[in-house]
């Protein structure tokens, strides 16, 4: 009994205690790693499927915040994705539900940059990899199934095999990336609307939902993933 309790103490310790913050050096060059991985178009078309899953991810635990019912989340190798739930077609849910999809990587980033300054690396670890399991189980396609399985693995890897410093590294990298990769989006459907595309976009969904110009929502878009990026980058910089 006490060898249980002493394990489950030292598990919680390991959990929801602080970490000390990496160097400097280290913080830039997850920056610059994310950079590097966001910017160049062809690495940026397989990095994206990260950002798609943070993508729908919002979207479901959003549909679930406000009452609806999740049935499934689809994620395609051209790095698109679909959340499907059940529930009135309008009203605050609904909404809500289909804005949370481009804010999501942002927002995440930005919460994730708030633990790191607080020095909970590990607890930000563990809590991504609970929110992929948990995501996983909604996964209804092979192909979404095993990016979140291989998104996952690599957290749990990292969570419980590697030590200090690789972790508050790729801590780093992840909400760097997050925070980074979670801007270009709104740009890239501003310049497919712009040539006539993406017509049920979720900014157009949002328009037809609130009778607000898609170019507003649009707007709200990039203002929080822009916003997010200089909350959590002062964060994260200690600045």
């Amino acid at each position: 009994m006490d060898s249980t309790a002493s394990s489950l103490a030292s598990l919680w310790d390991r959990v929801f205690g602080t970490q000390p913050d990496p160097d400097l050096w280290v913080v830039l060059a997850t920056l610059v790693a994310a950079l590097a991985v966001t910017i160049p178009h062809g690495v940026w078309r397989i990095a994206r499927n990260a950002i798609t899953i943070a993508h729908e991810g919002g979207h479901g635990l959003v549909a679930l915040l406000t009452g609806r019912q999740l049935t499934g989340i689809r994620l395609h190798s051209d790095t698109s994705g679909l959340t499907l739930s059940r529930g009135k077609p309008h009203g605050i849910g609904m909404i809500l539900t289909a804005a949370a999809g481009y804010t999501a990587p942002s927002l995440l980033g930005l919460g994730g940059a708030a633990l790191l300054a607080a020095g909970h690396i590990t607890l930000l670890l563990w809590a991504a990899t609970a929110l992929l399991i948990a995501m996983l189980i909604m996964i209804r396609n092979a192909y979404g199934a095993l990016t979140v399985v291989l998104t996952g693995g690599m957290f749990l890897l990292v969570s419980w095999l590697a030590g200090p410093q690789v972790q508050a590294a790729f801590a780093y990298a992840v909400v760097w990336f997050l925070l980074v990769g979670g801007v270009r989006p709104a740009f890239e459907l501003q310049a497919k609307r712009m040539r006539g595309g993406a017509g049920d976009s979720d900014a157009d969904q949002l328009s037809r939902l609130t009778h607000v110009p898609a170019g507003l929502w649009l707007f709200l878009f990039h203002a929080v993933s822009l916003c997010s990026l200089i909350g959590g980058g002062r964060w994260l910089l200690a600045m």
